[in-house]
């Protein structure tokens, strides 16, 4: 198995590189996903979200009010902490269970993990490769507000709340530049996969040589 760290800022288009990796075959673990499995009713971390910021961050219905809680901690480093340090815990295990689940169906398989709090995690990895959306503060700050709906404000707190960009790139084995217009994105992707791709078949023609050695 090849494991690839996805990471990129809010607005970055790092969803876009994971939906064209998994159409040319990669394997595609979403960490908000995750992060969403990981507070539903009746879990551990729901429950401590609840004892630290209160029930107000609860619907009706007793699921986690993502708006009321997102307007507490993006305001508030501590808070954001706080979360965190709840809810990271958690994905971590289901991420475990995901990644062992891919290698035990597929061997050779190629798993992005796309995970967009790579750098706030500040961890210890197992990656055998770290891929960074990057785009401009200005740029992401226009999709916030185009495609999501947010006033600048909102979406330049929500920028500012996460790492730095030379804190990611500090991280980066390669860089997606997301910039410029869709099709150029795809297209460093579509390389990036013809890359993996063949050092994936290297990989199995040098096990294949070993294993009739």
């Amino acid at each position: 198995m090849y494991l690839i760290g996805l990471t990129g800022g809010i607005g970055s288009g790092k969803s876009t590189i994971a939906r064209r990796l998994a159409e040319r075959g990669a394997v595609h673990i979403d960490a908000d996903q995750l992060a969403r499995e990981a507070v539903e009713p009746g879990t551990p971390a729901l429950e401590a979200i609840t004892a630290s910021f209160g029930d107000e961050v609860l619907t009706d219905d007793g699921r986690l009010d993502r708006a009321a809680l997102g307007a507490i901690v993006f305001s508030d480093p501590a808070a954001l902490a706080t979360l965190n340090g709840i809810v990271h815990p958690a994905v971590r295990r289901l991420t475990k269970d995901r990644i062992s689940h891919a290698a035990n169906a597929n061997p050779d398989a190629i798993v992005v993990y796309d995970v967009p709090l790579l750098a706030e995690a500040n961890l210890p990895h197992s990656y055998d490769l770290i891929v960074v959306a990057q785009a401009r503060a200005e740029t992401r700050t226009e999709r916030l507000i185009s495609l999501r709906g947010m006033t600048r404000e909102e979406a330049e707190r929500r920028i500012a709340a996460q790492a730095s960009d030379e804190e990611r790139l500090a991280l980066a084995d390669v860089v997606i530049d997301t910039d410029g217009a869709l099709d150029e994105t795809l297209a460093q992707v579509d390389d990036l996969w013809a890359s993996l791709s063949a050092k994936s078949r290297e990989g199995r023609g040098a096990s294949d040589v070993s294993g009739g050695a």
